[in-house]
C-alpha cells in the first residue's frame, strides 16, 4: 500500500513542508521511532477511542501513555479504547493501525497531548507500515486544529493508562 493520496493532497494544499522517511516494516509508533532513529518524544502515536458521540482520535508522543481518567474528565463522557477491527473502517486508505494523526481528514475530532505540542517537529506513520512523515508541529496544529490538553502519563504510569 502507498501513502494515502488524501494525506499528500492535504499536506500540499496546506503548503506544509514534509519529509517522507521510508523504513523497515513496523507495527507500532515505538518501533517506527527506532527504525527512523528519532527520539520517541517526536514520534506521534494515535490511539482511537469510542465515545457516545462516536470515535475520536488521541495523539500523543510515543514515549507516553494515554491517561484515560484525564481524557474522560476532558470530554465529560464515558470512553473506551477501540480495537483495530473497530477503527479499521474509518481509515480505508491506510494499513490497519498505521493511520496518520489527521482525524480531520476522516471526520474525527482530534485531541493532542500537550507534550507533543511542545515539540518543534513530529514524525508520524503515513498510512503504511513502511513510511513515516516528518513535519513541523506548528504546521500540523495550523492545519488540523486539534484540541491540545494534558492527556498523557510517562510510560511508567499506573494501570489506568494505556500504551
Amino acid at each position: 500500500m502507498s501513502i494515502p493520496q488524501l494525506l499528500l493532497d492535504f499536506l500540499h494544499g496546506n503548503k506544509i513542508d514534509y519529509e517522507i522517511l521510508p523504513h523497515t516494516e513496523v507495527f507500532t509508533a515505538r518501533m517506527a521511532a527506532a527504525a527512523e532513529h528519532i527520539e520517541r518524544h517526536h514520534q506521534a502515536k494515535v490511539v482511537m477511542l469510542s465515545t457516545p458521540e462516536g470515535p475520536v482520535m488521541a495523539v500523543l508522543p510515543a514515549d507516553r501513555r494515554l491517561d484515560l481518567r484525564k481524557f474522560r474528565r476532558l470530554i465529560h463522557e464515558p470512553i473506551s479504547l477501540q480495537t483495530e477491527s473497530e477503527f479499521a473502517s474509518c481509515f480505508p486508505d491506510c494499513e490497519t493501525g498505521s493511520m496518520p494523526p489527521f482525524g480531520n481528514l476522516y471526520g474525527l475530532p482530534t485531541y493532542v497531548d500537550r507534550h507533543l505540542a511542545e515539540e518543534d517537529y513530529i514524525v508520524f506513520e503515513a498510512g503504511t507500515y513502511t513510511d513515516s512523515i516528518k513535519i513541523r508541529y506548528s504546521d500540523y496544529e495550523r492545519a488540523v486544529k486539534p484540541l491540545v490538553s494534558d492527556l498523557a502519563l510517562e510510560q511508567s504510569g499506573d494501570r489506568h493508562a494505556w500504551v
